[in-house]
């Protein structure tokens, strides 16, 4: 059975080069190249959502590919994609390099200029342990799927627009359909959702920044088991401690959460960090929230720019969650999505703080009532994302017993077809 090798290289004259090297190797099937970190984990992602046998068994990335980092994009692959075997081809071959390369996932190293002989080697070696690895998982090898679980961050356009509230329903959403659901709080000085569930918490996100290895055991640890079933990984009550938490360090938190978690929700607040950054350019899905007043859309275009400047996520790529909606505002959310260039979700969450008022004061915003109707909008809005395990499942009440969660809960997730005001 020929070797299904995956090159990630963003230099056109070293993709010439290993491509042709690779090429030449006995029983070997190099496949077309991906010149960037996004496209090699689009790609694996697609394929494993086919079949783990339709994943190559070797992956070799070039020390030169971007945006992320190789070390880091390394990490990201071994988490997601435990049975694939990657090669770091890299100009630096010393034991320092080396031992980094182990530590992140890596399964071997292969020196510049490439040699024949030593490719053909590594190639053959880390194949071999690859298959050892599918056959060894037999009839298991879904666990290792690497799909991963699908991460959702919510920003601010600016403070005060309702971005921790929307994080918190939807992951309440996500867990209430029988998903297992993680809640990260990365508003890293100014994280709310501890007082906004009324809990007290000794571990942060911040005692994880330090480790390279985030065993499941390490973060049980660190995450705090609500009573309606998400998994809390707040912020540090300290706020300059956030600082701790670089944008490398979220990338490793982010990875780890995926691989653990169906769905993973982020609060990312409306400052922009290292460590946000590094969270709304590995989500699936990014969504903005705004209210529809003028200071707040002119912080959603602002932020919508300065995120494509930076290269961490395009206009288009961007879902825009109007809060606070009435139908008399003066501005629509449809004239908000043609001033943003963001695509734009079809529920808008309206304007009822009286129904809020109590469950905020109290820091119970879980106990909300079913019959709300921000908390029917956001529930809505979790089904329109997907987080939901399955549309009908979820618009059904379960027949003996209720869903996790809250008393009533499962009512918010019949989700009733709500007019797209605006349209």
């Amino acid at each position: 059975m020929p070797t299904r090798i995956l090159p990630a290289v963003g230099d056109a004259d070293a993709v010439r080069s290993l491509t042709t090297l690779l090429s030449q190797l006995p029983d070997a099937e190099p496949v077309a190249p991906v010149t960037g970190s996004t496209q090699l984990v689009d790609t694996l992602a697609r394929l494993a959502a086919e079949s783990i046998d339709e994943l190559p068994e070797v992956v070799v990335v070039h020390e030169r590919i971007g945006p992320v980092p190789a070390l880091e994009l390394i990490r990201e692959v071994a988490l997601r994609f435990p049975a694939v075997g990657v090669i770091l081809v890299t100009s630096d071959a010393s034991p320092g390099l080396f031992q980094a390369a182990m530590d992140y996932g890596a399964r071997g190293l292969v020196a510049l200029p490439l040699s024949y002989e030593e490719l053909a080697s590594r190639v053959n070696a880390v194949a071999q342990w690859s298959m050892g690895v599918r056959r060894h998982l037999g009839a298991g090898g879904d666990v290792f799927s690497g799909v991963g679980g699908t991460v959702v961050t919510v920003s601010g356009a600016k403070g005060g627009v309702g971005a921790t509230l929307a994080a918190i329903q939807l992951a309440l959403a996500a867990q209430a359909s029988g998903r297992s659901t993680a809640l990260l709080d990365m508003d890293l000085q100014t994280g709310d959702i501890a007082s906004y569930l009324d809990i007290q918490f000794r571990r942060s996100v911040v005692d994880l920044a330090a480790i390279n290895d985030i065993t499941p055991r390490v973060l049980a640890d660190a995450v705090f088991r609500h009573d309606t079933g998400v998994a809390l990984l707040l912020a540090p009550g300290d706020g300059e401690r956030g600082e701790e938490v670089t944008d490398r360090a979220a990338r490793h938190i982010v990875s780890a959460l995926r691989s653990r978690y169906e769905v993973v929700v982020i609060d990312c607040g409306s400052q922009l960090s290292g460590a946000s950054a590094a969270a709304v350019e590995m989500a699936d899905t990014a969504l903005l929230v705004t209210t529809p007043d003028v200071v707040a859309v002119r912080g959603a275009k602002r932020t919508v720019r300065m995120w494509d400047r930076l290269q961490i996520r395009k206009a288009e790529e961007t879902m825009l969650v109007v809060n606070r909606h009435t139908r008399s505002a003066e501005i629509q959310p449809a004239l908000i999505q043609r001033i943003t260039g963001t695509g734009i979700a079809a529920t808008a969450v309206p304007a009822n703080f009286k129904e809020l008022q109590g469950p905020v004061d109290a820091g119970r915003v879980h106990e909300l009532d079913p019959k709300s109707t921000v908390k029917q909008a956001l529930w809505a809005l979790a089904g329109e994302l997907g987080l939901v395990k399955g549309t009908e499942a979820a618009a059904q009440p379960r027949r003996n017993g209720r869903a996790r969660g809250s008393g009533g809960d499962r009512a918010a997730l019949t989700f009733r077809r709500r007019k797209e005001i605006g349209r």
